[in-house]
């Protein structure tokens, strides 16, 4: 039995999607794009097609967000998506990449420790040291290949990322060339070729961008969802599909325990109670739709292998403190008023006092 993959790629889970896409998709093209940017946009939020296909929504939030990001990567900018953790920057990330390109694999991981040979080029020593600088020495970068082969390339946590590495971005985005000067040589970009950026606003430690790069990029805000029944469903709908490659039972995340999750994240997140009457303090953790989906993740999987087969408020009280409590100082603090106040009083979850 062949071992299945934890997580395949978009181009690889969606493929028939994309396929059924390019098939019926009869809008212009940029070049080098597997498909129309209407067909791009579709495949992110969903629909139904003229023969009656079903495009599942990856990315529930406003149309006009996702067709403004679709947009700039037809233009010579590069598109920034910005946001809190946990607002959908690398999903939304990764599934552009798959719809324009059919690869998402050209990724860079931005770190605190990054050298600047990540994202421009690297050497094979052995190489290097037997030949001396040369072509088969050279080790390109994700962002190199891009540039090679007219495809998206994805830069992670871009605000993580030291600013003089940073700035090697910049002769990439505004010449659209990327210079070897071991070799006296460069690499010109083709068409189809741009950058896909992450940022975190709200990581510690984050290095601004410098004016001149962050020009180069068209920046769009990823918004957290402004409705509980939005981010009910993507919860749901991300639980679901997660929960079938983990092998959970389907059944074992009744949409009541899900609803009352968010519905407590949402209050400390946003400093009061959904029906704005009482005010409350909010901890130091982002409490992101992410957040809440490992949750129920971690509360399915108790259920199933040491409860009662579907979630109970103690499943996931279980992770649910620890998830909130990042500064055992002020967020227990923070954490025992809610229970106090709002827990107690609407006794929403009896197991998680």
């Amino acid at each position: 039995m062949e071992n299945q993959i934890l997580r395949p790629h978009a181009e690889v889970a969606y493929a028939h999607e994309l396929a059924e896409l390019a098939k019926m998709d009869d809008r212009q093209r940029p070049t080098n794009w597997n498909l129309s940017p209407w067909a791009v946009v579709t495949y992110l939020l969903g629909g139904k097609l003229d023969n009656g296909f079903i495009i599942e929504t990856k990315y529930f939030g406003n149309r006009r967000l996702v067709e403004i990001a679709v947009a700039t990567l037809v233009t010579d900018r590069a598109l920034l998506l910005v946001g809190v953790p946990g607002t959908a920057k690398t999903w939304v990330s990764e599934h552009l990449s798959a719809a324009i390109s059919g690869d998402s694999k050209l990724l860079v991981q931005g770190t605190a420790g990054m050298a600047e040979e990540s994202l421009r080029y690297g050497w094979n020593y052995a190489q290097l040291l037997a030949k001396g600088p040369s072509e088969e020495a050279l080790v390109p970068s994700p962002v190199m290949v891009a540039m090679q082969s007219g495809k998206i390339a994805r830069v992670e946590e871009l605000t993580r990322v030291p600013s003089d590495v940073q700035d090697a971005l910049i002769t990439v985005l505004s010449e659209k060339i990327l210079p070897i000067p071991e070799l006296n040589s460069e690499v010109q970009a083709i068409q189809g070729f741009n950058i896909i950026a992450t940022a975190n606003d709200r990581d510690r430690g984050v290095n601004e961008l410098s004016s001149a790069l962050r020009r180069r990029f068209n920046t769009v805000i990823m918004p957290l969802p402004a409705k509980l029944e939005e981010e009910v469903q993507i919860v749901k709908s991300r639980v679901e599909k997660i929960g079938k490659s983990l092998e959970l039972p389907p059944q074992a995340a009744p949409i009541q325990e899900i609803q009352r999750l968010v519905t407590i994240f949402r209050e400390l997140r946003n400093g009061k109670t959904e029906d704005g009457r009482t005010k409350l303090k909010s901890p130091s953790s982002t409490l992101s739709t992410a957040e809440a989906i490992s949750v129920i993740n971690n509360g399915q999987a108790l259920a199933a292998h040491f409860g009662k087969g579907k979630i109970q408020a103690e499943d996931i009280a279980a992770s649910l403190a620890g998830t909130i409590i990042k500064d055992t100082t002020q967020d227990t603090i923070v954490w025992e008023e809610y229970l106090e106040t709002v827990m107690k009083k609407a006794r929403r979850l009896e197991g998680f006092i």
